[in-house]
């Protein structure tokens, strides 16, 4: 089995290579940001690919989308920091199959990893649950009714990218992501784009 690890985190990837070499049966490489792993993914063909959501550049979810463009059948595992159910949502909206958190057991990435490339698909109990049930508790979130494209562009102005530069990493114009910062002022009761970036950076985006 070939997984593709995307993360630019070097102690992350150490340790996922080498939990997933000690399978026996898995052959794993490694991309530090989406460009280059899009490149992998299309040269090399994973049958799985784990991939972060805070990459430099294009989020895991505009990877994930890019992925899914060359290969509409690609098994994606989203490995993130954030425990957040609305993020699992938006990472399933974005076409992955699996969302395990970094904070777990990592032999449920291993077995996130198998159950995808087998066809299925997993997302941790703890989260299935709370996505399910937890109502309440989602519709407090302020994220709660931002899509995928929404959060990344709210990540990519926690971290000081230009309108420009974020329309360039995700590939729209920049008039659809002036228009998307004023839909986004609007959903998060936001007066200025620093007001986007506070709340990028205090919803652990950035």
């Amino acid at each position: 089995m070939r997984v593709l690890i995307v993360d630019d985190h070097p102690i992350i990837v150490s340790g996922c290579a080498s939990m997933l070499a000690g399978e026996g049966d898995i052959e794993a490489r490694d991309a530090g940001d989406a460009e280059t792993a899009l490149t992998l993914f299309v040269e090399w063909r994973p049958d799985v690919s784990v991939v972060d959501i805070n990459l430099p550049g294009a989020s895991g979810f505009e990877l994930t989308r890019r992925m899914l463009r060359h290969d509409e059948e690609a098994r994606i595992v989203i490995f993130s920091m954030n425990d957040d159910p609305i993020f699992a949502a938006r990472a399933i909206e974005a076409g992955a199959r699996g969302y395990v958190t970094k904070n777990d057991d990592p032999f449920l990435l291993l077995r996130a990893v198998r159950e995808v490339a087998a066809g299925g698909v997993f997302m941790m109990p703890r989260l299935a649950n709370r996505l399910a049930f937890d109502k309440t508790a989602s519709l407090a979130n302020p994220l709660a009714e931002l899509s995928s494209r929404e959060l990344e562009i709210l990540r990519l102005l926690g971290k000081g990218s230009s309108m420009t530069e974020i329309a360039d990493a995700v590939h729209v114009s920049y008039k659809t992501i002036a228009n998307t910062c004023s839909l986004l002022k609007r959903k998060l009761g936001a007066r200025t784009p620093m007001d986007l970036v506070r709340i990028a950076i205090e919803q652990r985006l950035a």
